[in-house]
């Protein structure tokens, strides 16, 4: 079973077949996501493991398996906490269903819990983000919910302004994942050709255009048992997207040139900054494509949104372009720029603008003058803002965020006090803090 689990992609596995010893180990607190338990073994029964196991380890699932199909037994089973109830013979396919199907509902238990926390969560995997920069509370609960989603294998959307990190996002999410020793193949849908749509997602058989003497593999199977990484996505032609919700329903696909569909076994993640749902409004994008993709949706906030984050990915794209030396920083001017500026490009933008202002110091600092003319002409006006002193002006809306999360934090969190005071429902009190990633 351990060989064929890890055949599977279930690789951290152990095998124990004395139930005292399964009991102890519970008991020591060591953490299992997954508990197999037989119904008939010496010793103890499996209805007494699944009590130990959930009375001392309630977020471990358990899985019951028996040789006697028992309703009552089942009942009895269910009613202790176990998620499934598995009849011998089990067959591979069956029982790696089962396993991911608890995995998912583990997964989106963890999701539910890390919304209603309030300390920042801790990442299990932190080499595997450590190329996102951040010390933002909302992109630590995101990076969070990206390992969490990471160990399942449904198709994950991720949205974001351009220029906010989404191919670095799902090259973390691979990175962690089951599928981490095989390919991550990303594939940008704006720059891939109608008419050679098939051709390039499917490959080819030899013979299959004039002129073509060698069999092409397709993307699909190139990033065979990995994941593909679909680069914007809304900019898929219409009639291209069902051809892809075909291999994201089914599984399988057929070259061109031949009639035999082939299986493929890859995770989709795909990213966009346009609006899905304003596009399937226009008839721009299929629906069904759209629901099939939005297994896990990871929506990455613009930089002007992480003030926090701003001096870390500063001081991180100087130590990257100044070679080592000490004498190129921002002055004080300088950097009030950067803190006032909304940043379009997001953190593309701000990469490009330290990576030019660094070649135009020679080792000198930063001063306003080296910084684009979009960022020069920003004039600092002071006014009253939410919070009560004097900065910046702002907008209307950043003025609205401002003094609600003000008055929220204030009442300790509490949603139904604060939209009281707010004179404003309790729905639209919780879309606008999902807007600003607040949870």
């Amino acid at each position: 079973m351990k060989a064929r689990l890890a055949g599977a992609g279930f690789h951290q596995v152990r095998i124990e077949d004395d139930p005292l010893k399964a009991a102890a180990m519970i008991q020591a607190e060591e953490i299992f996501d997954i508990a197999l338990i037989d119904i008939t073994m010496p010793e103890m029964d499996g209805l007494q493991l699944l009590d130990i196991v959930k009375n001392n380890s309630p977020r471990t699932e358990c899985i019951m398996v028996t040789a006697v199909n028992d309703v009552r037994v089942a009942v009895q089973c269910i009613r202790k906490g176990a998620y499934d109830y598995l009849v011998k013979p089990i067959s591979e396919e069956d029982l790696v269903f089962s396993l991911r199907r608890t995995l998912e509902k583990k997964r989106l238990l963890e999701i539910l819990d890390l919304e209603k926390r309030t300390a920042l969560p801790v990442l299990s995997n932190p080499e595997a983000f450590q190329s996102i920069l951040t010390r933002s509370p909302s992109m630590m609960r995101l990076l969070k919910e990206a390992e969490l989603h990471a160990g399942s294998e449904v198709p994950i959307l991720i949205t974001g302004e351009s220029g906010t990190g989404k191919e670095l996002l799902a090259r973390a999410i691979h990175a962690v994942s089951s599928r981490a020793r095989y390919p991550f193949m990303p594939v940008n849908m704006a720059a891939v050709n109608a008419g050679l749509f098939e051709a390039e997602f499917f490959g080819h058989t030899r013979g299959a255009f004039t002129g073509a003497e060698k069999e092409r593999v397709g993307y699909l199977k190139h990033a065979n048992h990995g994941t593909l990484f679909l680069d914007e996505i809304g900019n898929l032609p219409l009639e291209m997207q069902g051809k892809l919700l075909r291999v994201l329903q089914d599984g399988e696909y057929t070259p061109l040139g031949s009639n035999i569909s082939q299986k493929v076994d890859v995770r989709f993640i795909a990213a966009t900054n346009e609006n899905l749902e304003l596009l399937i409004s226009g008839k721009n994008f299929r629906k069904d494509l759209y629901y099939r993709i939005k297994g896990g949706w990871l929506h990455l906030p613009p930089l002007r949104e992480r003030p926090e984050d701003l001096p870390l990915l500063v001081d991180h794209f100087l130590d990257e372009y100044r070679n080592g030396g000490t004498g190129c920083h921002l002055d004080e001017e300088a950097f009030g720029l950067l803190r006032h500026y909304k940043f379009p490009g997001n953190i593309r933008e701000l990469r490009s603008i330290i990576q030019s202002a660094v070649n135009l110091a020679q080792g000198g600092p930063i001063t306003k003058a080296m910084f684009p003319a979009p960022l020069r002409e920003i004039q600092p006006v002071t006014s009253y803002s939410a919070e009560g002193d004097s900065q910046v002006i702002v907008s209307l809306p950043e003025y609205e965020k401002a003094y609600i999360l003000k008055v929220y934090r204030q009442l300790n969190n509490n949603k139904s006090r604060t939209s009281r005071l707010l004179g404003i429902g309790m729905n639209t009190l919780r879309r606008k803090l999902k807007y600003y990633n607040i949870p």
